[in-house]
């Protein structure tokens, strides 16, 4: 996308696997979007990525052990993922091709996440956030739920 483009919002469509990125030509009543760039990245179970067992602490006072909390390898896949896309943004933003205006759509947990990656430049451009997974729905199904 130039800046001649007639786009006047960047809607960043996303969970911890997959992303769309849609430019919004349309009004707020009348959102028109097209996809401009979409990134699949589907990953494993915890259990497919690691099975090894937890590690054990040995209490220094007693002779008593107890297990330590598994690492969630499939959430640590995910922020990867969102980090991955927040930082395409900021790409986008630094070379002058993502409109003034950016939307972020995305479950509850995979935007706070996104949220915590963006840069400062990102974040001031960032107008409006939709905390719900749309992400599997067609991009008509998504512009019926953004209006505004």
């Amino acid at each position: 996308m130039t800046k001649h483009d007639k786009a006047h919002r960047l809607v960043v469509v996303c969970d911890g696997a997959k992303a769309i990125l849609l430019a919004d030509a349309g009004t707020a009543l009348v959102p028109q979007l097209s996809v401009l760039e979409s990134y699949d990245e589907p990953h494993p179970g915890t259990a497919a990525l690691g099975t090894d067992r937890p590690g054990r602490v040995h209490e220094s006072a007693t002779t008593a052990r107890s297990a330590m909390e598994e690492t969630d390898l499939h959430a640590q896949a995910e922020a990867a993922f969102l980090g991955r896309v927040a930082a395409r943004l900021g790409v986008m933003v630094e070379a002058g091709t993502a409109p003034e205006r950016i939307l972020l759509v995305a479950p509850p947990r995979a935007l706070g996440t996104l949220r915590g990656a963006l840069s400062a430049k990102v974040k001031g451009r960032v107008d409006g956030e939709i905390a719900k997974d749309l992400v599997m729905l067609p991009v008509e199904e998504i512009s019926r739920h953004i209006v505004s």
